[in-house]
């Protein structure tokens, strides 16, 4: 055996145990959502019997769906979520685009601090933030219990960070000739923002909004902070009082859980082709 066909052998080697790995690692992060999946369509007494059994002794049952929507008041705290979500991650887009727009086309020394700050502030965890934000706007301000709140807070919560993206995506992969060319054409520059540069941020678009759309639709500590009244209760809350409420009943828990993930786990299946291209539009050239 010559040293290329060692080489060879070795390399096959490296792959197989490559995806070895990968196949472990896989079943390992995805057996939570497989223990859902599977038994959500039991009985109380099936799950508690074999959980790990693809099918009960009492057969398969959907009863638990109707039920867990009806005790959660899931339409209710879904329309909630669904307006928070939609509601702040449009915001977060429209502002950290124009924001990371005019930051890259204009060397002003105000842009210069302004991204710096922005950077700085994604260092800064959000539970140093929780005391004085539930004290200014609970207790001087009087503003909590509000989805405009809520959609306020995580917008400025978020918006650092999609302008960083938004500004290494524009700096990268849109050429200041397309811009200069749209003046030449007549375009101001608020025409050329909406008319060139932003359908070419698609693919940041896309990565924006799956990760500020799933950091939204499943935060369940800033609702929990601004949020108390039931009537304005979002999906993670309502799960969280449903669990210490109707704990005992597991199956109606596992509804309950998969209602919650199936809406953001949709919206992954449609943009997720968009990620790797998104997150590598925006690395900034050295």
């Amino acid at each position: 055996m010559n040293d290329s066909e060692k080489a060879l052998k070795k390399k096959r080697i490296v792959h197989a145990v490559m995806l070895v790995v990968l196949v472990v690692l896989f079943f390992l992060f995805i057996s939570p959502f497989l223990l859902v999946v599977i038994n959500v369509f039991k009985t109380k007494a099936d799950i508690t019997s074999n959980p790990l059994a693809l099918i009960g002794k009492h057969g398969f049952t959907i009863k638990n769906f109707p039920e867990a929507m009806k005790k959660m008041n899931f339409w209710m705290v879904f329309f909630n979520s669904l307006v928070i979500t939609v509601s702040a991650t449009v915001l977060t887009i429209v502002f950290s685009a124009m924001a990371g727009f005019v930051i890259v086309r204009n060397k002003w020394k105000a842009c210069t601090l302004l991204f710096s700050l922005m950077v700085a502030s994604m260092v800064i965890p959000f539970q140093v933030l929780m005391v004085p934000l539930v004290s200014v706007y609970g207790g001087i301000l009087g503003v909590l219990n509000h989805r405009l709140t809520l959609i306020l807070l995580h917008t400025g919560f978020s918006v650092s960070m999609a302008t960083f993206m938004f500004h290494g995506a524009i700096f990268t992969n849109i050429p200041l000739e397309l811009e200069e060319a749209a003046f030449i054409d007549g375009c101001n520059r608020w025409q050329t923002f909406w008319k060139i540069v932003f359908p070419l941020l698609k693919p940041t678009i896309a990565t924006i909004t799956i990760i500020d759309a799933m950091a939204f639709w499943n935060d369940y500590l800033l609702p929990s902070l601004v949020l108390q009244k039931k009537e304005l209760y979002t999906i993670p809350i309502a799960t969280q009082s449903f669990y210490g409420t109707y704990s005992t009943d597991i199956g109606l828990v596992m509804a309950a859980l998969l209602l919650a993930m199936l809406p953001i786990l949709i919206l992954y299946l449609f943009l997720q082709r968009y990620i790797v291209k998104g997150v590598t539009s925006g690395a900034v050239k050295g």
